[in-house]
């Protein structure tokens, strides 16, 4: 089971929420909206508390998210996994044996397709499908790829959390401490 289980995925934007996740028993998490300056500690410290991070590489500020800043993410920092919407930055954390999450809105039938077809090129680990309140589409890109699906966005209570992994998504990335304490009992 992914995650060892863990249907939550801490949704970290701050030193503060890290802080805060360090107090719960959460292993895996995503780092938000970091500098670049700030990764070699905030990882180093991480993993000093047993903690497994995924970095979501299109928020870092001051870094291109290209191919060549995922390629010295993963060589000097070495992240546990690495998010993107980008196929070139998912391919190039696969080929250095980095877990990859493909993260993807789905807002319309179109955008549906369009994401089966990036994912079928792009071949992650995961996806994180966005907005992750519609069971229905968790469902559909589930049986389409037969990948792991993490749900995010917009999930604001238990109960879509249930719902979420009812439909088959393996966990939930969320920013709501309340969903954190409420999960983690």
């Amino acid at each position: 089971m992914p995650f060892e289980g863990q249907q939550i995925l801490p949704a970290i934007r701050s030193m503060k929420d890290f802080d805060k996740m360090l107090k719960f028993s959460f292993r895996y998490g995503v780092f938000l909206d970091l500098h670049v300056n700030m990764l070699k500690s905030v990882f180093d410290y991480a993993r000093s508390e047993g903690k497994e991070m995924f970095l979501h590489m299109d928020l870092i500020q001051g870094l291109a998210n290209d191919e060549y800043a995922c390629e010295f993410i993963c060589q000097t920092i070495k992240p546990y996994g690495i998010i993107s919407t980008r196929s070139n930055v998912i391919k190039k954390a696969r080929q250095l044996n980095v877990k990859a999450i493909q993260r993807t809105f789905v807002i319309d039938s179109n955008a549906l397709l369009r994401s089966v077809q990036l994912i079928q090129k792009t071949d992650p680990d995961y996806i994180e499908l966005l907005p992750g309140v519609v069971p229905k589409v968790i469902e559909r890109i589930r049986e389409k790829t037969g990948k792991p699906i993490i749900a995010g966005g917009l999930i604001d209570t238990p109960l879509e959390v249930e719902q979420a992994i009812s439909a088959g998504a393996c966990a939930i990335t969320t920013s709501s401490q309340q969903l954190w304490d409420y999960f983690s009992k």
